[in-house]
């Protein structure tokens, strides 16, 4: 089974519907140890992805990604926006020209994201970021093509590894961002640019699982 282009704008439509769904819950999360904005900045930034979609839609792959990217990059306010945007601008390059994705190219393109993240936010597993939900879900992903298994599996795996590193986030001592600044007492907080990212990859597991 392939991910198709239409499966891709599907994904980004439920991602949108998701975002706007946990507003607040993102909002509360970063109320504890941020800026208590990072539910509204996400849903500003989807509400306009959802715009774009129409101009992009019998475009590549690649096109798609870089599209939802910049346009995140000039919507999402906080680190999001810059995060966000690198993480799709890198999928869209990795899957530059591609009308459909095997699990191999979607294994690659979100390898690619993460380590946009990971360069654009110089943060590393443990630091409590969303990178502690994108590298379990990446390590996953790739297992899983190496164990030659389906795309639902392999989708599967990689949203339960996003989903433990999101909750591995609550005992861990912030080492980026704003919750840096609270030291011991960001602990016991569930990071909610890990959650968002969980969030995001949750939606491709059940939006692309059934294809």
């Amino acid at each position: 089974m392939a991910i198709t282009r239409d499966n891709v704008i599907s994904w980004i439509k439920a991602c949108a519907q998701v975002v706007a769904e946990n507003r607040d819950y993102l909002t509360s999360l970063d109320a504890a140890i941020g800026d208590a904005d990072h539910g509204a900045n996400m849903y500003r930034g989807f509400q306009t992805v959802l715009t774009k979609l129409p101009d992009v839609a019998d475009k590549d792959i690649g096109t798609i990604f870089k599209t939802v990217g910049m346009t995140l990059i000039s919507t999402v306010g906080g680190a999001g926006g810059p995060l966000y945007g690198t993480f799709f601008i890198q999928a869209g390059m990795s899957s530059a020209g591609k009308l459909e994705m095997e699990v191999t190219d979607w294994s690659a393109a979100l390898e690619a994201a993460t380590n946009g993240v990971i360069m654009r936010g110089k943060a590393a597993l443990g630091d409590k970021t969303m990178v502690d939900a994108l590298i379990p879900a990446v390590q996953a992903l790739k297992e899983a093509v190496e164990l030659k298994l389906s795309l639902s599996e392999a989708l599967s795996r990689s949203s339960k590894a996003a989903e433990d590193g999101m909750k591995a986030t609550i005992p861990l001592v912030a080492r980026k961002g704003r919750a840096s600044y609270l030291g011991e007492r960001s602990a016991g907080h569930q990071d909610p640019g890990a959650t968002s990212s969980f969030l995001l990859l949750d939606t491709a597991n059940k939006t692309w699982a059934v294809n």
